[in-house]
This record gives C-alpha cells, sequence and structure tokens, in this order.
C-alpha cells in the first residue's frame, strides 16, 4: 500500500517541501527505495487530476535554479533574441511597438511589452528555458493569437467561425440616474461576440484572464537586458511566480459573480478564456454535457511552439454552472463548524 499523501496546498504542492513549514510526521516525505519522495498534484491531457511523485532533493534544488522571466517580449519568443535584438526590444516604449496579437495590428498597450512569463534553469551566469512548463499568459491581448479564439467561441457558443467582435458595451449603471441609456457606465463587459445575421441577436459575453505575478518586478530584468552582450540569455533577476490565487479568486470570481446571473437570465452564454496553467491551478468543476445547460464555457489555450515562436492553439472546453465555477476558483470547500470550532479553542490556549 503506498504510503499516504502529505498536505498540500491548492496547486498540489507539499507545504512543507515548498512553503517551508515543519513537520515531524514520517508521511510528509515517504521513503521509497532508500529515497524521500512528495507528492504533487497535476492534470492529464485530458483535463484529469492525478497525483505524481517528485524527489525531495529535486523539488528543493528547483526552488533555488529556477525562476520566472521573460516568455515572450513583443510577441517574440525571448530565449531565442540575440544579445541586440534584446538590447532594442528592452529599450524601446511599449508604445512605439506594433503588437502583432491585437485586432488590427495595434500598438502595445502594456508598459515593458511583457506577453508572458515562463520558467528558466540557471547555467552559470546565462539561462535556459524549461522547455517542459508552458509559458503563463501575463497580457489579455496574447490570447487574440490569429484569431482562433474568437472562431473557436463562435463556433460553440454561436454556431458561426466569423462573430461580429464588439467591445466595451456598458453593464452597470448608477442606481441614481433613473434614465440609463444617458448615464455614465460604472461596469462594461469588455468583449461581445454577435453572430452575423442580426435579424436576431445571437451573442455571449467574453472574459479573457490573463495572470499576475507576485514577487520582484521586471525592473532588474530590463536592466540587465539593455546591456546584455551574451552569450546566450541572462537568468531572471528578480524572483517571482505566476499568481493565481490573485487572478482567479480575486479577480475574475468576483467578475463573474456580478456579471453572469444577469447575462444567464437574458438567456446568454459567459466565454471565459485561460490558459492551460490558469486552467491547471484551479479545484475540480462539476461540469454539464451542453451548452444549453451551463452559465459558462471555459476555452482553455494551449501553448505551442512552431520553431519560431510561440503559438495559442486549441486546448479543451469545459461547460460549468456559475455555482461550479466558484467552487473551482474558491479551491476548497468549507470547514464543519466543529472543526472550526475546535481550531478556535486550539488558538486560545496558546495566547
Amino acid at each position: 500500500m503506498p504510503p499516504p499523501r502529505p498536505r498540500q496546498d491548492r496547486f498540489g504542492e507539499s507545504k512543507c517541501a515548498i512553503r517551508g513549514s515543519r513537520t515531524n510526521s514520517s508521511n510528509d516525505f515517504p521513503m521509497i527505495g532508500g529515497k524521500r519522495y512528495i507528492y504533487h498534484r497535476r492534470r492529464d491531457d485530458h483535463g484529469k487530476k492525478s497525483h505524481a511523485m517528485m524527489k525531495l532533493r529535486d523539488v528543493v534544488a528547483t526552488r533555488e535554479t529556477v525562476r520566472y522571466g521573460v516568455g515572450e517580449l513583443y510577441g517574440r519568443d525571448f530565449a531565442a533574441l540575440s544579445p541586440q535584438d534584446m538590447r532594442s526590444l528592452s529599450e524601446s516604449s511599449h508604445t512605439s511597438q506594433r503588437c502583432p496579437f491585437r485586432l488590427n495590428n495595434a500598438k502595445c498597450n502594456k508598459r515593458g511589452g511583457v506577453c508572458s512569463l515562463r520558467p528558466y534553469i540557471a547555467q552559470g551566469g546565462t539561462a535556459q528555458p524549461d522547455n517542459c512548463a508552458s509559458p503563463v499568459t501575463t497580457c489579455p491581448n496574447r490570447f487574440y493569437d490569429d484569431d482562433t479564439i474568437l472562431a473557436w467561441v463562435g463556433e460553440t457558443l454561436l454556431e458561426t467561425h466569423e462573430p461580429i467582435i464588439l467591445k466595451e458595451l456598458p453593464f452597470l449603471v448608477p442606481n441614481s440616474v433613473p434614465d440609463s441609456h444617458e448615464s455614465k457606465a460604472v461596469g462594461k463587459i469588455d468583449l461581445v461576440l454577435l453572430h452575423p445575421d442580426t435579424t436576431t441577436l445571437r451573442w455571449c459575453a467574453v472574459e479573457m484572464q490573463a495572470v499576475y505575478f507576485s514577487g520582484d518586478s521586471m525592473g532588474n530584468d530590463f536592466k540587465i537586458m539593455k546591456s546584455w552582450q551574451g552569450p546566450g540569455i541572462p537568468f531572471p533577476a528578480g524572483k517571482r511566480r505566476p499568481d493565481f490565487r490573485s487572478s482567479g479568486p480575486k479577480r475574475l470570481m468576483p467578475q463573474l459573480q456580478i456579471k453572469v446571473p444577469t447575462i444567464s437570465r437574458w438567456g446568454k452564454k459567459m466565454a471565459v478564456v485561460v490558459d492551460e496553467p490558469f486552467w491547471n491551478s484551479l479545484g475540480n468543476m462539476a461540469e454539464v454535457e451542453h451548452v444549453s445547460n451551463c452559465d459558462i464555457a471555459w476555452f482553455v489555450m494551449r501553448y505551442e511552439h512552431d520553431g519560431t515562436r510561440f503559438t495559442l492553439r486549441r486546448g479543451s472546453c469545459h461547460l460549468t454552472t456559475l455555482d461550479r465555477a466558484v467552487e473551482g476558483l474558491t479551491g476548497g470547500k468549507p470547514t464543519s463548524l466543529a472543526d472550526f470550532e475546535d481550531a478556535l479553542r486550539a488558538k486560545l490556549q496558546v495566547q
């Protein structure tokens, strides 16, 4: 019988190994073949979660030698940039660069021009990209890559691969103004897709959720880029990580709780676009079988490398209700009253 799994955080990482907390339990690091292992959670190709084991010494080494840095800079694979291109792009203003993903090839509107982050492995004074790990999207405009997502959402929810694109439609208006048509909106739906046949309005709302990061800013990384002479690429100067907690429960969930109930009462659907790392960070969500029964359709985009640059391709689609989505974003369930009060009494005893 395999040893019991250690306590895990919401991303499936052993708290004592990753977070540095102490434990005296032998179950936290089971011995197998004379070596200590920890469990970590992952998803398979079908989106189902499974558990695997990682050598403890590999986890400790990873924490010291792997850092997240620029994955794409103004749409270009950072790891493939020459020192000259790296210096040029890092010194340029984002307002002078065209975004290869935005509609109509508009200029970049993200300061610094970082489209995504990815982990790098230290190799002496340079860095080697971790090609086994996916980039993490940090700019929502990145999802417009080749209009793939627009066609996918249109086909799934509107039965058209060429929907009309409308932006920033008013959704919330102040209670104090009686005529909502003349009042200034206090909340908007950023993106709406509409079926080309406008005889009857068939539309859906779209929410694209990139990932914030926590830790050191990119300032020191850019200072190094501006004077980098090579060879290779520099190892990230700052320690940072994707902050799925801030991106999901703190940002995306309130947006869904505000918008989805009304949109569902109108008989319409909400499409949520995320990448695979974001989706894999969420808790399990019970899904419905048919689009007619869902409140939210999750479109999970997958990064692929075509030999020159990263592209975003169709990954998986998941249909859920709002309630099940909230459970997945929360990543847990409430404790019982008895357990909560036991913890409360324990706290009182140590004070």
